[in-house]
C-alpha cells in the first residue's frame, strides 16, 4: 500500500507541473492583463477585459487537471479529459498558426508560446496517463480505494 502511494506521486508530478503553469498563466492574465494585451494586439478596456476573460477560461479549463492531480489513478477519467483538452489546445493553436498571415509577428509569437506550452504539457500528461494506467492495471482494488 505504501509503495502504491509513492508510485501515485510519479503520476501526480507531471500533472502538477502542467496545472501549476496553467493556473499561473490564469492568475497573471487576471491580475496583470495590461501586460499581456499587446501580445494579442489589444489595448485599453477591451484588451483588459479580453485578457481577463482568457484568465477566467484558463481557470475553468483546469478543473479536470485539479482532480487528476489529487489522485490520477482514482480520478483517471479527469486525467483522460485533461489529456484530450491539452491535445485540442495544441492542435487548435497549431492549425491557427499554419493558416495565419506570416506577416503578423506579434500574434504569431503569442501563438508559438501557447503551442510550446500545450504540446509540452501534453507530453507530461501522457506520461502521467501511462503511469496511472499501469497502476490501475496492477491493482484495481487499490486504485479505487487508495
Amino acid at each position: 500500500m505504501k509503495n502504491w502511494r509513492l508510485s501515485c506521486w510519479w503520476a501526480r508530478i507531471p500533472v502538477i507541473i502542467v496545472f501549476f503553469f496553467n493556473v499561473q498563466c490564469a492568475v497573471v492574465f487576471l491580475f496583470s492583463p495590461e501586460q499581456y494585451a499587446p501580445s494579442f494586439e489589444l489595448s485599453g478596456t477591451t484588451g483588459r477585459i479580453v485578457i481577463q476573460a482568457l484568465g477566467i477560461l484558463f481557470l475553468m479549463w483546469n478543473i479536470p487537471y485539479f482532480f487528476a492531480l489529487l489522485n490520477p489513478v482514482r480520478n483517471f477519467t479527469s486525467l483522460i479529459e485533461a489529456v484530450i483538452m491539452q491535445f485540442i489546445g495544441g492542435l487548435g493553436e497549431s492549425l491557427l498558426y499554419i493558416t495565419m498571415d506570416s506577416t503578423n509577428m506579434t500574434i504569431r509569437k503569442s501563438i508559438e508560446r501557447f503551442m510550446l506550452f500545450d504540446w509540452s504539457g501534453l507530453v507530461l500528461l501522457m506520461i502521467a496517463l501511462v503511469i496511472a494506467a499501469r497502476m490501475r492495471g496492477k491493482n484495481k482494488e487499490i486504485a479505487v480505494s487508495g
